[in-house]
Parts: C-alpha cells; structure tokens; sequence
C-alpha cells in the first residue's frame, strides 16, 4: 500500500485551523525562505518560499489522503506545487513524498508597484506559528522572511482574508510589535 504524499506549510497552512489536515507533523526545510511575492495576479501579496543558501524555515508537514491534492491545489491557486527530494526533515514517523506549493521568480509577471500584505491573513500565520513553535518560532517567521518593504493593509476589523481567525490579545501584540520593529508601514486603505 502506498504511503500518503504530505505538503510541507509554510504559512497560513501552519495554522491548523484553516484547514482538515489532521495528520501533521513539525518540519524544517532547509536552503529557503519567505518572501513577500508581488504580481499582477492578485491585488494582495502572495507568501511564498524560495530557494536561499544558508537559511531554512520551519513549518507543518501534512498528509492529503489518498494524494487527492483538488482541494489543495484550489486553495493554492496561483502556485507552483513543486516536488521536494532534499532540505526537508520533520517529525513523522512516515512520510511519502513531500511537495511545497512556491510561487517562482517572474511567473506571473512583475506587478505595477507594491501589493500590500492583509493583516488578517499576517494574523493567521503568526497565529499558526505562535502555536506550534512558540515565541521563539513566531520571531523566526519574522526573521525569515524577506519582503517587508510593501505596505501592510489593517483589515482586522473587516478581514478580507477568506480564513481569518479570532487572535488572542497576546497573539495580537505580538504581531504589532514585531511589525514596529520592523518598522512596516501600516494602512487602513489602499485608496
């Protein structure tokens, strides 16, 4: 019998919560990281990853049954589902294959100017990040990710992001003030 292929999550896929998934695992992949991908795709930035000598990112390692990706592959709309054969190690006991969903350099073309990040969506990784890795895995996110010079696109009072979750009040001061020291710029429109 074969084993189930698993996704390794990166972002939003980290937090459990917004998705079925239940046979997740913590993992690292090393040689990459996020980044804030800008196109003409979509009005928002993408979260991706990509290939980058001499870091690593952690994140969940999931199974999708019967390697009926449908649903994933919809929800990733605008990625790449790439097959990962190095760089990743986790917890599981077994795995079967591993892919990423990446969005490459220049796929969907270069976007007229900076897409802002949604805060809903910001909100859902840190969350995500925050409950499996704790502190520490939520300022590793921060760390490791590169991109940060576009606007961010407070929303929290009318989350445009499709699977926006209720934070924490501490979840939420830790995400306004690791973006101040970050020192992002912060919007309430896009006008």
């Amino acid at each position: 019998m074969a084993r189930d292929p698993f996704f390794f999550g990166y972002g939003s896929l980290v937090n459990t919560a917004t998705h079925v998934y239940d046979r997740h695992h913590r993992a690292r992949l090393d040689g990459w990281r996020r980044v804030w991908r800008h196109t003409p795709f979509r009005e928002m930035a993408f979260l991706t990853a990509e290939p980058f000598e001499g870091s690593y990112i952690d994140g969940l390692i999931a199974a999708v049954p019967g390697a009926d990706w449908a649903a994933l592959d919809q929800r990733e709309t605008g990625y790449d589902r790439l097959p990962l054969a190095t760089g990743i190690s986790h917890e599981a006991e077994q795995a079967g294959d591993i892919a990423v969903y990446h969005i490459p350099e220049g796929k969907h073309g270069p976007a007229d100017g900076h897409r802002p990040i949604l805060l809903s969506y910001l909100d859902v990784v840190v969350q995500g990040y925050l409950r499996v890795f704790g502190e520490e895995g939520g300022q590793h996110f921060f760390d490791t990710t590169a991109g940060w010079d576009g606007p961010i696109l407070d929303d929290r009072a009318k989350p445009l992001y499709p699977r926006a979750q209720v934070l924490k009040a501490e979840e939420t001061d830790f995400v306004d003030r690791a973006l101040e020291a970050l020192k992002v710029r912060v919007v309430t429109s896009t006008d």
